[in-house]
């Protein structure tokens, strides 16, 4: 066993240290960065250590704290995010955060947010000398043009690069973010990946019944959508291969049905221009690992995932992905092997792979088999054993590479 190994090991071995987690949002909240920010939490608090988690109050929350058992929860004031409703905006709370941490001081401070809480606690832990790393959670850079950002698209990159760069290293989601960030500038870049769960999101959820409130029969093709529904998501692309679908359904020799899972600003539009697809609304839990396994093709034509969780939750489920060949879906599929990928901005091929996907019943088959089984190798346990050994690493002043993530 090499030396750099042995240090590897030893320093995964310390329990019982205390984090501070910042972070804008958290379940029961219903987002990719929630749903990781929970995972990870939990997954440290399993592994015997200390938290605190410090987020705003969410509407019906007061400010202030709350202990259960090894989790401290700080809720600080916001304000509501525009366009993202039930979402609060921490404001910057380095006075409440000082009399917290003179008490129970951190051994290393993780930032999952670059807003204004996030940068009093990144200013803070500095001051007091506390180690912090952050992770990158939400593509801002890509967000702009859909946001009307214009002039402030600069300064806004040169804060989120000052930022991150003040950090002693900054945990990204996918190969793909990592190469995006790195041109930009942030330095320090590690991949930490993201779980999935498999028991959770399983084949065996699939429901007769479900499909039949669908108004899908058992040999009809049922293409699913899931994520938050407004313009950065690209929902024009999904409007647009919905149609063509349904304009050669009768060369496809199978009824087609449209589901689409979530809510957003552009629901009302979206339901507008689909009259004839279903849409549920925000699902959790067992409706939502239901609905992923009632389906049969996932169709996913966002262009600014971090990651996409439901890239992979529709992979466990074994759906067939059409997606483009970024975040979640370049590190996890294999091209008519695993799914079907598309290059960044080509939708006529993002459509004709989704045609593809419809009419060649056997080809989904086997799509859908071998992306059940890369799904089952991403573990969170794997992650969560990552997230600690950079959070050690930095509360113990080492130097270790993250381990990489596996390829697709």
């Amino acid at each position: 066993m090499t030396r750099r190994h042995t240090r590897v090991m030893n320093i995964a071995q310390p329990s019982g240290q205390c984090f501070a987690l910042v972070t804008e949002t958290y379940p029961p909240q219903i987002n990719g960065v929630s749903n990781t920010l929970g995972k990870l939490c939990q997954g440290l608090l399993g592994r015997n250590h200390r938290v605190q988690l410090i987020r705003p109050a969410q509407p019906g929350e007061k400010p202030g704290s709350t202990q259960s058992g090894n989790l401290l929860e700080r809720c600080v004031r916001g304000l509501p995010i525009p366009g993202y409703p039930g979402l609060q905006w921490g404001l910057p709370a380095a006075r409440k955060l000082k009399s917290l941490w003179s008490r129970q001081r951190p051994d290393a401070v993780y930032l999952a947010t670059e807003g204004p809480l996030g940068w009093s606690a990144l200013r803070l832990a500095r001051r007091m000398k506390i180690p912090v790393i952050s992770g990158f959670h939400t593509n801002f850079q890509q967000y702009s043009s859909h946001f009307h950002l214009g002039l402030f698209h600069e300064p806004a990159m040169r804060y989120l690069r000052w930022f991150h760069n003040q950090t002693l290293q900054t945990l990204v989601a996918s190969s793909t973010q990592q190469r995006e960030l790195n041109r930009l500038g942030v330095q320090n870049l590690s991949l930490l990946g993201r779980g999935v769960d498999c028991t959770h999101f399983h084949p065996t959820h699939r429901s007769r019944t479900l499909r039949e409130q669908w108004g899908a029969e058992n040999d009809d093709i049922v293409l699913l959508h899931v994520g938050r529904l407004s313009p950065e998501k690209n929902p024009e692309l999904l409007i647009e291969s919905w149609d063509k679908l349904r304009a050669t359904q009768s060369m496809i020799g199978a009824r087609l049905r449209m589901v689409v899972v979530g809510d957003g600003p552009s629901a009302r539009e979206l339901r507008k221009r689909m009259p004839d697809a279903v849409f549920t609304g925000a699902m959790t839990g067992h409706a939502l690992a239901s609905a992923y396994a009632s389906a049969d093709i996932f169709v996913f034509p966002s262009l600014t995932e971090t990651f996409g969780n439901v890239v992979t939750e529709a992979m466990a489920s074994g759906l067939a992905v059409c997606a483009f060949d970024t975040a979640a879906a370049h590190q996890h599929i294999q091209d008519r092997y695993s799914g079907c990928l598309a290059p960044p901005s080509h939708d006529q091929l993002f459509t004709d792979n989704l045609g593809w996907l419809v009419q060649d019943a056997e080809g989904r088959r086997s799509i859908r088999l071998h992306a059940r089984h890369r799904a089952c190798q991403l573990d969170w346990q794997a992650i969560v054993h990552r997230f600690e050994r950079c959070l050690l690493q930095a509360a113990l002043g080492q130097s270790i590479p993250v381990q990489a993530v596996p390829s697709k």
